[in-house]
Parts: structure tokens; sequence; C-alpha cells
């Protein structure tokens, strides 16, 4: 149980800047959506873009890159890389660079599908462990009790689960333009409307933070 509590104690900078800590998580995704719909304008701007491919090569490219910057400025500021945006990051290079170099967008529709996957096996595994994992994303925003953390880990580990099954349908069944639209207006949206629906949950298990002061 003492070990629980201290993986997700956040640390004094993520308390500082959690507006920051969220920018930098969503800040590649924007970048992603902004690429795929003024791919076309960045090419007549830049033509040496067009090596890439088409506009979703390109908002694919414009993601790594700014997947990287965000990870690097998540260093500097808060003194480690936050788990699922690494996770994440790794993903993106690998998947991205496949889908450019083969020329095949295939690789990048999946990776939402196979990040969401890995995040709900590893949370549920980790249950199974007795570790409650969601503790490293939300340790800036929450501090809750073992119980709590229990529960939300279980919750958001089936939810992950969900977005998987709902990448797949929707960028296999609909077009390339309908599924940048769902991955950006679509699965935050609905995040963010779990996400609220777990406060009662959370205010149920938080718990005062009272060692702050005594251990600065």
């Amino acid at each position: 149980m003492q070990t629980i509590e201290s993986d997700i104690t956040p640390t004094k900078e993520e308390k500082q800047k959690p507006g920051l800590k969220m920018a930098l998580e969503l800040g590649p995704l924007l970048v992603f959506f902004f690429g795929n719909l003024r791919g076309e304008w960045l090419v007549g701007k830049f033509p040496a873009l067009s090596a890439i491919g088409g506009p979703l090569l390109i908002a694919t490219a414009l993601f790594m890159v700014a997947t990287v910057i965000s990870l690097v400025i998540s260093k500097i500021v808060f003194k480690h890389l936050p788990v699922m945006p690494f996770v994440s990051g790794v993903v993106v290079m690998v998947f991205g660079g496949l889908s450019i170099w083969l020329q095949d967008e295939t690789f990048i529709k999946m990776k939402p599908t196979i990040v969401n996957t890995l995040f709900g096996v590893v949370l549920l595994g980790g249950l199974f462990f007795g570790k409650s994992l969601l503790g490293y994303v939300f340790n800036a925003a929450f501090n809750l009790d073992a119980e709590g953390w229990k529960k939300l880990t279980l919750r958001w580990g089936i939810f992950f689960l969900f977005l998987a099954v709902l990448n797949e349908v929707v960028w296999r069944n609909f077009s390339d333009e309908a599924w940048v639209n769902f991955k950006v207006w679509g699965t935050m949206p609905i995040t963010i409307l779990f996400t609220l629906s777990q406060m009662p949950l959370i205010m149920r298990h938080t718990v005062q933070d009272t060692v702050a002061e005594g251990d600065k």
C-alpha cells in the first residue's frame, strides 16, 4: 500500500504547472489535426513537404516532430518523462515512420488502436499485480487514497479498450477526413465526458495533502 502512495506523489513542478502539462500532452494532437486540414496549403508554402506524401502523411510527420518537442520540454520542465505521452510517442515514431517510409496511411491509423490497447492492458494487468498505475498519469491533478486509485484504474483500463475498438470501427468504415475529425474532435470530448463522470468517485476518495509542507 505504501508503494502505491509513493508512486503517485506529484512533483513540485507538476503541481505548479498542471496547465502546461495538459498543453504538452494535447499539443501534438492539435498539430496533427492542423497538418491534415491545411496539408495542401503547407505544401504551397513549403514545397519540400510534398516529398513526404499527402496531407495525412504530412500531418503524421508534423505530429512526430511535435511529439518529440513536447517530450523534451516535459523532461526539462518536469524533470521526468510522463509515462503515457512517452509510450504514445514511441508508438508514434514507429508507426508514423512506417507510414511515411512505406507511403501507407494504415500504420498511423492503427496507432490509436495499439496505444489504447496497450494502456488498457497495462492498467488492468497492473491491477492484477496489485499496482494502481493510473497514479502516474493523474498525479498532478488528484490526490486519492489507494482504494480510489484502484477503482479509477479499473475504469480507465476498460475505457482505453473501448477507445481501441472505437478507433478500429471508425478508420475501417469511414473516410480519412472523418477519421481525423473523430481522432481530434470525437475522442477528446468522449474522454472529457468520461473523466467528468468519474468525479463523484474522485471526490469520495480524495485525501488531504498533509505532507506537502513537511517535505519542502
